[in-house]
């Protein structure tokens, strides 16, 4: 096996392949106070996230249409496994976070978005980077959007 084959075997571990498999809250909710797709140009992959906020600004209802990539899936997947109860600034941190440990070598995000430590081979791959954070980046809009609307 090449060096190559090597890194994308350990790029496409069993526990990325395993997150990406089961993501949390799939599906879509036309009816959300806020619904916003991201489109990543380029590798095509999509992302539609769908949300309601409750009075104090946390989520309370999810959902997510994940067209991307195993890593952006198993990104999604920790995502959606976590983002119930969350502020919008919870959601920013952690997008950060990963974002920072991406690009910069920076550390695995906090709890409850630890999990993303599954994605720490991927920081060399900088071309499926847009797609990791894709989930991450819809839902701190659709979360923005949805405080707009019910001010």
């Amino acid at each position: 096996m090449s060096v190559v084959e090597q890194d994308l075997m350990q790029l496409y571990s069993q526990r990325i392949l395993a997150l990406a498999a089961d993501i949390p809250h799939q599906g879509r909710n036309e009816d959300a106070a806020a619904v916003v797709m991201k489109r990543s140009p380029l590798c095509g992959s999509t992302v539609t996230v769908s949300l309601d906020l409750d009075a104090e600004g946390r989520v309370a209802d999810f959902a997510q249409d994940v067209k991307a990539c195993a890593l952006g899936q198993a990104s999604a997947a920790v995502l959606g496994g976590a983002v119930v109860g969350r502020t919008r600034d919870e959601v920013a941190q952690g997008r950060d976070q990963l974002r920072a440990m991406l690009k910069e070598g920076g550390a695995v995000p906090d709890a409850p978005f630890d999990g993303l430590e599954a994605l720490l081979p991927a920081k060399d791959y900088k071309n499926r980077h847009a797609s990791i954070l894709l989930a991450w980046d819809a839902t701190v809009a659709a979360m923005d959007k949805a405080a707009e609307a019910a001010s």
